[in-house]
């Protein structure tokens, strides 16, 4: 059985190719014991902040009122300058004093009477800021209490750290590679051309700016190969050029890698290395003991018993003999001579398997090629065991009879009875790493 690293040792990472969107996605998951899961301080930190922004709302609406009133005041200043003008002529010639002139001071009386309550809000807003100051001081002592809890870690070195760390993870993810399967999503339905059977494909070893796709119609009887410029061109028909194989082909089991094609001869067990450069073929070699010719099967037969594939440890091929009982054995392959390197015995069979595919030297299996078809068995070559699994994926057409892995695009591309499809994978990585402290 496969192990797996707890969360407390190194950083989980779940990658995928892509999202609804077409965004590249990648989650990190950060070990458990590290100095940034100080949950109290945290907290402690988050309703300081709280406090202050609560604050600074406060002021400035006292700032806003403030100035307002301000104005208010002044212009109430120069009623009671002429307010006081008044008394003072009261005061002197109290003989004087006419019904008008009492009716004049009542009205003076009554414009002052608005500036009652602003003179009371001052008095609160006084008090408002004497809480404010109060406030202030006990945040300054929480704050101090923390930063002598965190000793030297204080907030330059931290986001140091933290810069650090961001530049080791983005180095990191750059160099990632391999995980384990943990989730197939999708499809998307590219085109829909050609016979129940085929296979399409483009190269995993391809720069990035080229695209070219491969269309390998039907599972026998044929020679012709299609090839488009991109994958819009795919989807338009634009073929770029045909080439016309010199031997015919078995099954859907083949693959682009490194600008050439490699595919089963027809009738045998022969794997042929064909160029697309020079149009022709490079290499060929015979798989010892592998049945062929629907001898060894997937499940739906179309001649399927040799399954050349590729992923981020290089080449492989996938077939079943009468030594191993026709169950599964997974080989290790020269992509240049096609010499097999090495093989591992697996004990599921051939002929009950739907497809198969390798990520990261891992072979999985699917239980059927039809509806409810699910990744079913894994095999590490790195561990040489095997474990079986639960892994589902949307038939959405009914029949499944191609499932290649693309490891530069991190895609299943499938055949799924006439139509071409993507399945997104999302793997999972635990990434090992030393304390820096």
């Amino acid at each position: 059985l496969f192990l797996t690293i707890g969360p407390k040792e190194g950083w989980q990472v779940y990658s995928s190719a892509q999202d609804t969107d077409g965004r590249c996605i990648c989650t990190v998951v950060a070990p458990e014991q590290n100095l940034c899961s100080r949950d109290a301080k945290g907290r402690q930190l988050r309703q300081l902040l709280e406090k202050v922004q609560n604050m600074s709302q406060s002021i400035e609406v006292l700032n806003l009122r403030t100035q307002r009133d301000f104005q208010y005041v002044m212009k109430m200043e120069n009623q009671m300058k002429g307010l006081q003008t008044t008394l003072r002529q009261i005061e002197d010639d109290r003989k004087t004093i006419i019904t008008r002139n009492f009716q004049e001071l009542k009205n003076k009386m009554d414009e002052l009477q608005p500036l009652i309550p602003v003179l009371e809000q001052y008095k609160t807003d006084a008090q408002l800021i004497s809480s404010f100051k109060e406030e202030i001081r006990n945040l300054s002592m929480v704050l101090t209490a923390i930063q002598e809890e965190m000793g030297a870690y204080d907030y330059d070195e931290l986001y140091q750290r933290v810069l650090r760390l961001d530049s080791r993870l983005h180095n990191c993810m750059g160099k990632l590679t391999c995980g384990k399967l943990m989730k197939i999503t999708g499809p998307v339905t590219i085109k829909t051309s050609g016979t129940r059977f085929g296979a399409w494909m483009t190269d995993p070893q391809a720069s990035q700016r080229n695209n070219r796709v491969w269309y390998m119609d039907s599972y026998t009887n044929s020679k012709i190969v299609r090839e488009y410029k991109t994958m819009d061109d795919f989807v338009a028909n634009v073929v770029s050029r045909t080439y016309n194989l010199p031997f015919k082909w078995e099954g859907t089991g083949h693959v682009a890698y490194n600008g050439s094609l490699y595919y089963n001869k027809y009738q045998s067990n022969i794997i042929v290395k064909y160029s697309f450069e020079t149009g022709r073929v490079l290499a060929q070699r015979a798989l010892e003991y592998a049945g062929f010719h629907n001898t060894y099967p997937y499940s739906w037969g179309g001649y399927s018993d040799i399954d050349v594939m590729a992923d981020e440890l290089g080449m492989w091929v996938v077939y079943a003999t009468n030594q191993n009982a026709g169950n599964i054995v997974i080989a290790q392959m020269d992509p240049d001579t096609l010499e097999v390197r090495k093989t591992w015995n697996t004990e599921y069979s051939r002929r009950n398997a739907g497809e198969s595919f390798m990520i990261c030297g891992t072979l999985y299996i699917t239980n059927s090629h039809l509806t409810g078809a699910k990744v079913y068995y894994a095999y590490s070559t790195k561990t040489s065991s095997y474990e079986y699994t639960d892994i589902p994926f949307h038939n959405q057409y009914f029949h499944i009879s191609m499932l290649a892995y693309n490891s530069r695009e991190r895609h299943l591309y499938g055949w799924n009875n006439g139509h071409q499809v993507l399945f997104n994978v999302t793997l999972f990585h635990v990434i090992k790493t030393q304390d820096d402290s």
